[in-house]
């Protein structure tokens, strides 16, 4: 149990890890390859306080090296806390201030849940080389019984990392009906060939150890500590980018006066990896090492389920993929590949996109950013949005483009900003979805309960597919993006129509204010200075017109806004070029 420290300390303080027997059918735990554990144990530490309608608890799953002590102490002299100390506690990502967190030791693990190295009740020797086969099924299989021992029939959250990641998936489409919200971070439907190859060669490495001795070395010394060293310093070049690891090591050397053994090297990043495999060794077992790993390794939503898309059909939990720009062990594409799949079956999906540079690990050490994120996802409903927070011409704007869409249409906000239209279009009963390449703005839509991609549009809709949406919105955001013409038409591909609104170049009072003063315009439509921009495609409503004969878009709605008077009455007599300020076009294919 936990101790709860105040709120400003910004720590769970001492922490106690439990253990747990499972209650199990007579014929014992029946693991999905074939084997049967007769009796199981489960570590797992927990949190914050569950609430009295037992509704606030998440799950946290670890990835392949993790534990149960995820946050705190176990002593006050500890000179490290849990692994992901700087995320869980008062006020953090996983604020323990309102959510009760579970994280448990996976099955097969060497932290105090049933393992290789634990004994088997049959023969009262560790299991050893007669351990079965796992899968990650099979972990998640386990969390589920202990969920349900401790009494909870339904989570807030599940979140993960890395492997941790996979187990999300996993309960979100074993147990759909069990989990509101899913995190996975830094993870995969499956392994690449280049991750596969990591693992199979650290295994061989184990395997080929003579200490190993088949898997039966308990109680010998050493154990297989050089094999299990190796896999260790192997793993951990794919955890840390190419940027870091030069930035850390580069090729410096460590002073040394003594003499090396032969075919080693001075090399600070030699230290530092072999320092690594040899702390390894201290707290992990080999044999562990080899089931986690194959089960990570045997892991493939597609090949069980026919597709992605498939697989998610019957998930119910919001989900929230997050993806690390530097990591190379599971690469942005494939957590983008995720996302798009929740997508293609229509389940309520965000993704975003963290630039950090410490590779794989950063959702362990860079976590400033990750923690915002997770914060925003998880937070309570918001109180509908106030007309007031946005100025008349906005308000006006966003009115026009609701009358515009019909009741229940599916709607795609491009560059949606901070989410206040999709906010109100969702409130209108429409399904919605929002994509903008700002992190901050995909923070405040998180934190509106909405959907939302972060994604560069110069690049493409790649994640969504063909005529998947009704309605395509691109307010303001023309004028910003380096490729325009690509943008519009893979609005046109994803939608049936798309609506677009632009700050008109042409207005009267632009005109006047180059004409009189010979200095660029500002104005509520156009803020900025020249030298400090985003709008790098001003445009006019002749020239966007233009545009669409030639590109054969068909307008088959135009709206003026004017700002003033002056503005509206120039619009009334036939001339909006000259009278709006800002224009709404709505457009379809020809």
């Amino acid at each position: 149990m936990v101790n709860i420290a105040s709120k400003a300390s910004g720590s769970v303080g001492l922490v106690t890890t439990q253990k747990l027997r499972l209650v199990l059918p007579p014929e014992g735990f029946l693991l999905e390859r074939g084997g049967v554990l007769p009796e199981l144990d489960v570590a797992y530490e927990t949190y914050g306080r569950l609430d009295a309608d037992r509704a606030n608890a998440v799950l946290l799953c670890h990835a392949l090296s993790g534990d149960a002590h995820a946050a705190g102490r176990h002593k006050p002299e500890d000179a490290k806390p849990g692994w992901w100390d700087e995320m869980i506690g008062p006020g953090k990502g996983l604020d323990t201030g309102r959510f009760f967190v579970i994280c448990a030791n996976i099955l097969g693990g060497c932290r105090g849940t049933t393992g290789p190295s634990s004994i088997d009740p049959r023969t009262g020797r560790p299991y050893g080389s007669t351990f079965p086969a796992i899968t990650i099924g099979d972990m998640v299989r386990v969390q589920q019984l202990l969920v349900r021992q401790l009494g909870l029939e339904k989570l807030y959250a599940v979140m993960g990392g890395s492997m941790g990641g996979m187990q999300v998936l996993e309960w979100a489409i074993r147990f759909p009906g069990l989990v509101e919200r899913a995190i996975c971070i830094a993870s995969a439907a499956s392994l690449s060939a280049q991750a596969l190859a990591f693992d199979i060669v650290g295994r061989r490495s184990i395997m080929s150890d003579p200490k190993l001795a088949g898997g039966d070395y308990y109680g010998a010394e050493p154990g297989p500590d050089d094999g299990l060293a190796t896999a260790r310093m192997l793993g951990h070049i794919t955890y840390l980018s190419p940027e870091i690891m030069d930035r850390k090591f580069g090729r410096e050397k460590r002073p040394s006066t003594l003499p090396a053994e032969r075919f080693t090297t001075s090399f600070q990043v030699e230290s530092y990896l072999r320092h690594q495999g040899a702390a390894f060794v201290e707290r992990f077992d080999a044999n562990s090492y080899l089931h986690i790993t194959e089960a990570m390794d045997t892991y493939d939503i597609e090949d069980a389920h026919g597709s992605l898309a498939d697989a998610f059909r019957a998930m119910q939990a919001r989900l929230l993929v997050v993806a690390l720009s530097s990591d190379w062990l599971f690469p942005p594409e494939q957590s983008l590949e995720l996302a798009a799949a929740a997508l293609q079956a229509g389940r309520h999906v965000s993704y975003c996109l963290l630039r950090a540079p410490y590779g794989h690990d950063a959702f362990l050490v860079d976590i400033e950013h990750l923690a915002a994120v997770v914060g925003a996802f998880l937070a309570p409903p918001p109180a509908p949005a106030v007309a007031a927070e946005i100025g008349t011409s906005e308000r006006r704007e966003h009115a026009l483009v609701r009358r515009l869409v019909p009741s229940g249409a599916r709607v795609l906000d491009l560059g949606c900003g901070d989410g206040r239209l999709l906010a109100q279009l969702v409130g209108d009963s429409h399904l919605g979805l929002g994509v903008d390449i700002s992190l901050d703005h995909v923070i405040s839509v998180l934190a509106r309960g909405l959907p939302v991609f972060q994604g560069d549009m110069d690049e493409g809709l790649a994640m969504i597919p063909d005529q998947s949406y009704d309605f395509a919105v691109l307010g303001e955001t023309l004028q910003v993006v380096r490729r325009p013409l690509k943008v519009l038409h893979e609005m046109l591909r994803v939608a049936r129509e798309g609506i677009v609104s632009f700050p008109n170049f042409a207005n009267w009072n632009n005109r006047a204010r180059i004409g009189l003063t010979g200095r660029m315009p500002k104005s509520a439509a156009l803020p900025f200075d020249w030298h400090d921009t985003p709008n790098i495609h001003l445009t006019t409503l002749r020239d966007f017109t233009d545009l669409c004969r030639l590109e054969k878009i068909r307008i088959t709605r135009v709206f003026p806004i004017a700002a003033n008077s002056l503005g509206w009455a120039l619009n009334r007599i036939g001339l909006a070029n000259l009278g709006a300020e800002r224009v709404l076009v709505k457009i379809a294919r020809l």
